[in-house]
């Protein structure tokens, strides 16, 4: 069987090969690239792998290319990239590798085609492709990678201990390549995962949250989601989100599962955006839920300033994963914190000031908050589920209306604070953020309209109450 290529990928493939036949060195295509192929995926990189020295065949292959590409050595790994327009190239030395139990780094040995194979994490990830000009094209499957792919199962090509206890990263991959291509990783390989769990901790944070963002970007990140929480890893690297899980019985009253509820809301929330901080916002709007759990005799469970105690969470938890420490994090705190306002708005009558102040609050991220909202719409209960989306819609409507009147969003004083010293002849002071604050209210308020004009002259009769005079 051979996998299907583009004229360009073929012509790259075979320049490749003619330079292993150079240095007597036989290369294959191995790993992600073959599987992607035979998936019909797009493909972004390819791994070459050689019975011989990857650099040296890196650098014969860069001088086959006019003007000459660069090629990047990494030493410490026996690596070289090469970088073309539409693809990067991988090339390393066939190996094998021995662990020891406390690390990740590798004993490193010269190995055959099939030792190499046997090191890869899974099954589908081991398939290779000749590049040999005689057997150009033809496929080689020792682990029945082939069928797996065909099925839709994820199993490692060793016993899964050994698989994992030897980088166990690939428990997060396992679960991620599950998310990403919606494959089920196979029972004994599963079972592997929850036995060596705990020894995820000995992986760095950084590798840990990449595999948690790529699983979060997936089509469907609940698959990966779930298996990390039954496997027991998302205890180890996440346990505020297991916290979610379960439900409690007073009285005969519960309350949802807020984890499952918060696997349903990234998941809506993913069919309509691929921003990966949209998606991070869903995954911690409840996340203060279990710290503001209380039973109230004669309402049952209430939830009160899970919003507010979830924006002061959202740092300390990006600082825990080790995610950015900017716009992205204020970003996600800002939409936990707001993301009852519009379902608030819906249980009442919608005053223009309500909306103005949503839209106040929210600025550019309003989109971003109703998208989250409407997300957050789940129940079993089809004639709930229907009036809450009617009163969302109401909600929306009225948000364009509003936004089209007063322009809102966005909002910047029509009359500013250095126009405010300037009148009155006042220093920076407090007394100048009265007056603007006092502007911004009335405007949200409906009391004056948003113009120039208007707080000015709004501005001029708050001053008189001061006893201020304009200078002359």
């Amino acid at each position: 069987m051979t996998i299907p290529l583009t004229k360009e990928e073929s012509v790259l493939l075979r320049l490749i090969g003619s330079a292993a036949a150079e240095l007597k060195t036989p290369a294959w295509l191995i790993g992600g690239f073959v599987r992607d192929k035979l998936l019909k995926r797009p493909v972004k990189d390819a791994d070459i792998v050689c019975l011989g020295d990857g650099i040296a065949l890196a650098h014969t292959v860069a001088a086959s290319f006019h003007p000459r590409t660069q090629v990047h050595v990494f030493k410490n790994f026996g690596t070289a990239q090469l970088k073309l327009d539409e693809i990067e190239l991988e090339f390393v030395g066939a190996r094998k590798e021995s662990y020891r139990y406390d690390s990740r780094k590798p004993v490193v040995r010269t190995g055959t085609l099939e030792e190499d194979q046997a090191r890869r994490d899974f099954t589908i990830n081991a398939l290779s492709v000749s590049l040999d000009e005689a057997h150009f094209g033809q496929l080689h499957d020792p682990f029945n990678g082939l069928e797996d792919l065909e099925n839709k199962i994820i199993r490692t090509p060793l016993d899964p201990l050994q698989t994992f206890s030897d980088d166990p990263l690939r428990m997060m991959r396992a679960a991620r390549f599950a998310s990403q291509l919606n494959f089920h990783i196979e029972g004994k390989t599963f079972a592997g995962i929850r036995t060596d769990a705990e020894r995820i901790r000995i992986v760095s944070q950084e590798r840990i949250t990449d595999e948690l963002n790529k699983i979060m970007l997936s089509p469907q990140p609940s698959i990966g989601l779930e298996l990390l929480y039954k496997s027991g890893i998302l205890e180890i690297i996440f346990p505020q989100m297991t916290e979610l899980a379960g439900v409690e019985l007073i009285e005969g009253k519960g309350h949802k599962d807020n984890f499952y509820h918060t696997l349903q809301v990234i998941d809506n929330i993913s069919r309509e955006s691929d921003d990966l901080w949209l998606r991070w916002a869903a995954l911690l709007h409840d996340i203060a839920k279990p710290a503001t759990k209380r039973f109230e005799n004669g309402h049952g469970w209430t939830f009160h300033g899970h919003e507010v105690i979830g924006g002061r969470m959202v740092p300390r938890i990006f600082r825990q994963l080790k995610l950015p420490q900017n716009e992205k994090m204020r970003f996600v705190k800002k939409l936990v914190e707001l993301h009852l306002r519009p379902i608030s708005l819906s249980k009442e009558e919608i005053t223009d000031s309500a909306i103005r102040r949503l839209l106040f609050d929210a600025g550019e991220d309003i989109d971003s908050l109703m998208l989250l909202c409407n997300a957050d719409i789940t129940s079993k209960n089809k004639q709930k589920v229907k009036r809450f989306r009617e009163n969302f819609d109401l909600v929306s409507q009225r948000l364009k209306e509003v936004e089209e009147k007063d322009r809102i969003r966005n909002w910047q004083p029509p009359v500013s604070g250095e126009l405010i010293m300037e009148t009155f002849g006042l220093p920076p002071s407090r007394v100048v953020g009265d007056i603007k604050t006092a502007i911004r209210e009335a405007i949200l308020d409906g009391e004056i309209e948003n113009s120039y004009e208007a707080a000015y002259q709004f501005m001029l009769k708050k001053a008189g109450e001061l006893h201020l005079k304009p200078v002359k």
